[in-house]
């Protein structure tokens, strides 16, 4: 019953860190970090999200990850909830 409750607790402390995290900036995130939040897509795409980046500049929104190969509106659709760009520093 202990490891019940301890593996309970735990998810319950991965779940909540999720929800607190909030939103991932497209713009400074790494193709690890984008992997790992973006459903749908893999490391390969997380790289091309990031290589798309260096090479054209930061994504002026969400929309814009459209531009990069085999990303989707769906794709966005269906993540839109938990990315973001952030505005440029100064």
């Amino acid at each position: 019953m202990r490891y019940i409750t301890t593996l309970f607790v735990s998810l319950l402390m991965l779940a909540a860190a999720e929800v607190l995290a909030g939103p991932v900036d497209i713009n400074s995130a790494g193709a690890d970090d984008l992997a790992a939040v973006i459903v749908g897509i893999g490391a390969q795409k997380a790289a091309a999200i990031v290589d798309y980046r260096t090479a054209n500049g930061p994504f002026a929104s969400v929309d814009d990850l459209a531009n990069v190969k085999g990303i989707g509106t769906a794709t966005i659709e269906k993540n839109r909830h938990n990315l973001t760009v952030a505005p440029p520093s100064r």
